[in-house]
């Protein structure tokens, strides 16, 4: 298993595994949407992609989007995606693709990385505490201000 930042050349397998992961939450399985999006983050250099790929397959990936913290004065990254196939659950990957997002982290001088995830998804809150991430004091609000079937 190796872990490594993703490529133009992984967007089709890429943009398979991201719609996947949006299946996970409730979308619709939109491939092609995906790569578009993929794509414009990648060219417009608005995020970072980690795969961790497996004898060529890809078996999950993480997506960072760059931020703030405006009380620490200092760039953070959104660990905002956070998907492993079923059949490379529970095997380390997802754990491998945090470790890399914490050296890059460290190497791109960034303050911290933050994260945010469902409720009920206990399996992913222990492995994010087991890793040493802590639960900040805050409630998460959001508000729609674009109406789409989807969203």
């Amino acid at each position: 298993m190796t872990i490594r930042l993703a490529n133009p050349s992984d967007l089709p397998a890429l943009a398979r595994a991201f719609s996947a992961y949006r299946v996970f939450y409730g979308q619709p399985d939109q491939p092609e949407e995906a790569q578009a999006f993929l794509r414009e983050r990648m060219e417009r250099s608005e995020s970072v992609v980690f795969i961790a790929v497996d004898n060529d397959r890809i078996a999950g990936f993480t997506q960072l989007y760059p931020s703030f913290t405006s009380v620490g004065m200092r760039p953070i990254w959104i660990l905002n995606d956070l998907y492993v196939y079923e059949d490379y659950r529970k095997q380390g990957v997802a754990q491998a693709l945090i470790e890399a997002v914490l050296e890059y982290s460290r190497q791109t001088g960034r303050k911290k990385v933050a994260l945010a995830t469902a409720y009920d998804n206990v399996q992913a809150q222990r492995l994010y505490e087991r890793i040493g991430f802590v639960r900040d004091p805050f409630y998460n609000y959001e508000i729609l201000t674009e109406h789409h079937a989807h969203t």
